[in-house]
């Protein structure tokens, strides 16, 4: 029988997904399957591990069922996850915790804080290549070790969530590199685990599994996965990654110069580079073909459509119908500008920013506001932007994904706000593909990751900047760039009234 086929399999926040890909593309069959997210108390976030595997056997065994011999053509595994749920097993390969926090959970605010100030984090981010957030695996890590310190004894291995599944289909205690370059325990010139930084922390250097590259031969599958999953024993299983290297791989972002922008709730906005931007402000993250990825977060990016729909019509308009408005409106809104941080910053300084209309006139209407906030949010994104390209890097074309690329209009004002072709990709599953291009290269169907986004990935559109709009955009931005800085005073101020 041909092994024409490659699982990928997505261990997402809301749902585990499974999908058959062909060789050349062609999804063959789909399936997913919902968890639940547990919220014990505010600020935290939970899943259990278990209902991970649950829905890994569910979904894996649904796509089989449906594919003609589909055990016997799949070539190649694999799997890639949210990113930062700390996972523990014991020495029996046992979960030491039911219950594990994931990417949002802010638990560790106050271990965060109390670790900036009492190390130098500036000569940290020269080891680990990014600044301290509550996400990271480290301070999750810290806060088991002193609030659940029977749990920490008895754990022998950190694991991610898509490398729990991995141990579960293969065996195999690893992390992959991109995962591990998020975690603020790796040394990303070394590509080892920091022993100066796992001492910092009062951790375990033990506990800190074998690393792989993403497409690394892990291992295969086994007598017991194979009769949980109906995958045939001995099946190839790579490494994988997190879910977003793996989406920028799926997305073809994946060489210097190309850019990704992913506006779903928030915007994330990447700059593939050679070598990480080591600023406070900056993210980074390993892409799976030796680049580095550079990102930022606007917190509310499609949220501020969202936030706009509610305040401005109580949601009785249609997202259409907003976005017909604010096409009838010309570029720049007359002059309208709108700073869109309604939930504040991430890693900013000034992280209690907040938003605010700037210009606001009585002569402007509905199609003006929401044509601002959808110009804000770009202003937004260009000024992160920038901050990654004052260091020589170039932005020579973007992928635009997540439901903010449906949005001709969005994608049209990015284009020339952004002043770079905008292009969105065929298969808006990035993430799947991304994990059958990894399985395809880890069984030698395809020679490389290059090889591999070549005969994978398409675009559907290539929306280019206008120039009519540009000049005008290229003043704005730079006026709200002024705004932004020149706020500081007041938000400030507000926070004692």
């Amino acid at each position: 029988m041909k092994k024409n086929l490659l699982l990928a399999i997505d261990v997402g926040t809301g749902s585990v997904r499974a999908a058959l890909i062909a060789v050349t593309g062609e999804t063959v069959a789909f399936s997913a399957r919902e968890h639940d997210q547990i919220v014990p108390q505010f600020g935290w976030a939970e899943q259990r591990p278990a209902s991970w595997w649950e829905g890994v056997v569910a979904t894996v065994r649904t796509v089989l069922e449906k594919t003609d011999h589909g055990p016997h053509r799949v070539a190649g595994v694999a799997a890639c996850g949210q990113m930062h749920g700390t996972v523990l097993i014991d020495d029996d390969g046992h979960l030491v915790l039911d219950r594990v926090p994931l990417w949002n959970d802010k638990r560790t605010r106050e271990i965060v804080e109390d670790f900036q100030r009492k190390q130098d984090t500036n000569t940290i981010l020269q080891i680990v290549g990014n600044p301290p957030t509550v996400a990271f695996a480290a301070f999750k890590l810290m806060w088991i070790k002193h609030h659940e310190p029977k749990a920490y004894a008895a754990a022998r291995t950190l694991l991610m969530p898509k490398d729990y599944i991995n141990f579960r289909l293969t065996g195999v205690r690893s992390i992959d590199v991109p995962e591990a370059s998020c975690n603020y325990l790796l040394d990303i010139r070394k590509r080892t685990w920091s022993k100066e930084i796992v001492d910092l922390t009062g951790l375990d250097l033990k506990m800190l599994p074998a690393l792989k590259d993403a497409s690394d031969l892990l291992g295969r599958v086994t007598k017991e996965a194979a009769r949980e999953t109906g995958l045939l024993e001995g099946t190839p299983v790579v490494a994988g990654a997190g879910d977003y290297p793996v989406t920028l791989l799926g997305s073809g972002v994946t060489r210097p110069g190309m850019g990704s922008d992913v506006t779903g709730t928030s915007t994330l906005i990447t700059l593939m580079v050679d070598e990480p931007i080591l600023d406070p402000a900056i993210t980074n993250v390993q892409g799976v073909s030796g680049a580095w990825g550079a990102f930022t977060i606007l917190d509310a990016g499609g949220d501020a459509m969202r936030w706009a729909r509610r305040a401005f019509h109580e949601n009785q308009y249609s997202y259409e119908r907003i976005v017909e408005l604010a096409g009838a409106v010309p570029a720049g809104a007359d002059r309208l500008i709108f700073l869109p941080y309604l939930n504040g910053e991430r890693l900013a300084k000034q992280s209690n920013s907040r938003a605010q209309f700037v210009g606001l006139t009585s002569g402007h209407t509905a199609g003006h506001l929401h044509r601002a906030v959808m110009e804000g949010v770009a202003f937004a994104s260009r000024r992160n932007m920038e901050i990654m390209k004052s260091r020589g890097n170039k932005l020579e074309r973007l992928v635009a994904s997540g439901g903010g690329a449906k949005t001709r209009l969005w994608l049209e004002i990015k284009a020339s706000v952004y002043g770079c072709p905008i292009l969105t990709p065929t298969d808006p599953e990035c993430g799947v593909l991304g994990c059958a291009m990894l399985a395809g290269v880890g069984a030698g169907i395809f020679s490389s990751i290059d090889e591999a986004v070549r005969r994978l990935v398409r675009y559907d559109q290539e929306i280019q900047p206008d120039p009519s709009r540009s000049e005008r955009y290229e003043r704005m931005g730079t006026f709200f760039n002024r705004v932004y800085w020149e706020s500081e005073t007041y938000w400030n101020e507000m926070e004692g009234l």
